[in-house]
């Protein structure tokens, strides 16, 4: 008897009542398309403020398939993925957001991929002209940024979009860090890869609950998770100024043994001072972004804590972090 794998469907939702009934019928068109599989849709809402939860819950009464986790407040979206990627119990997970952008109708292509040997299976935007000017811009320079600073590659124009087989999201789950750079370590893994292409769509309802702020943040969590060159780079910044430093001594020495002591003014003096306590403070902002990240992870708290579980799956109140 051939056994039948299971294919788990992994979202976060965040404030996406509007969204909810799209993306639940998208999936399941997708899915009515895959021959010879089951398939588990795990929701997780991440704190909601709206009625997200209750129409997620409704579609779990109504659906077998659906298991909702309610986390108990809003922890982002890279703690939501994770709660998602523990309850998943699928041969192969699948995480794609609720707005839709990513479209459902690749999982079956992607499916197939993995049936022919793939690992991982990623979804790669070659068309993002549904984003704005300014996010298609930041995201191609935080890629090449963190690409150049990071000895591991995260594909460009890759989000969180994609197949993974179990080996792959066992490994994922053994992580055990805080700060999580969803993106940075499902690169890190490693694992047998191969790429889809498919055009990103604009959002099936509601708005981006990533603000400028959100993205800047995560850009920044993602170089300083991966790279300690931010941190290198100025030992070499302070090297640089310590030659210019002695060039300007020595021609000041100079100056003053071939024309004798000049009162200077005062301009050039509060130049120097202003721009090297500058880099001073800029040294000590990077060197305080990895403390920071230091003193978080030696907490070790959980990285979320579930409030209640809805769906074939028993309910229960727990405290989890990743294993």
């Amino acid at each position: 008897m051939t056994v039948r794998p299971t294919i788990s469907i992994v979202t976060p939702f965040f404030n996406e009542q509007d969204a909810t009934t799209a993306y639940y019928r998208g999936v399941c068109d997708a899915l009515a398309k895959v021959q010879d599989c089951d398939f588990e849709i795990v929701c997780v809402d991440d704190g909601s403020k709206d009625d997200t939860l209750n129409r997620l819950i409704a579609l779990s009464e109504s659906d077998p398939r659906v298991q909702v986790i309610e986390l108990s407040r809003n922890f982002g979206k890279e703690a939501a993925l994770t709660a998602g990627l523990e309850a998943a119990q699928g041969d192969a997970v699948v995480p794609i957001d609720a707005d839709l952008q990513d479209p459902p109708e690749l999982i079956p292509a992607m499916i197939e991929a993995w049936r022919d040997g793939a690992e991982i299976v990623l979804a790669r935007r070659v068309d993002r002209s549904s984003d704005s000017f300014l996010k298609r811009k930041t995201a191609a320079l935080f890629y090449r940024v963190h690409n150049q600073l990071s000895a591991v590659q995260i594909p460009e124009n890759v989000g969180d979009f994609r197949l993974m087989d179990r080996v792959v999201v066992d490994a994922v789950r053994q992580l055990p860090e805080q700060q999580r750079f969803m993106k940075g370590l499902f690169a890190w893994v490693g694992f047998k890869t191969v790429s889809l292409d498919y055009a990103r769509k604009p959002r099936a309802a509601g708005t981006t609950k990533f603000s400028g702020i959100r993205l800047w943040n995560l850009a920044l969590e993602g170089i300083t998770s991966f790279s300690s060159i931010p941190l290198r780079v100025w030992s070499y910044v302070g090297l640089a100024f310590a030659l210019v430093t002695m060039m300007y001594a020595g021609a000041i020495l100079f100056a003053t043994l071939v024309y004798g002591v000049v009162v200077p003014g005062y301009a050039s003096l509060l130049v120097f001072i202003l721009f090297f306590g500058s880099v001073q403070l800029i040294s000590v902002g990077v060197l305080g972004e990895y403390i920071g990240r230091i003193y978080m992870e030696t907490k070790s708290r959980p990285l979320f804590l579930v409030r209640r579980r809805y769906g074939t799956k028993p309910a229960a109140r727990s405290v989890s972090r990743n294993a």
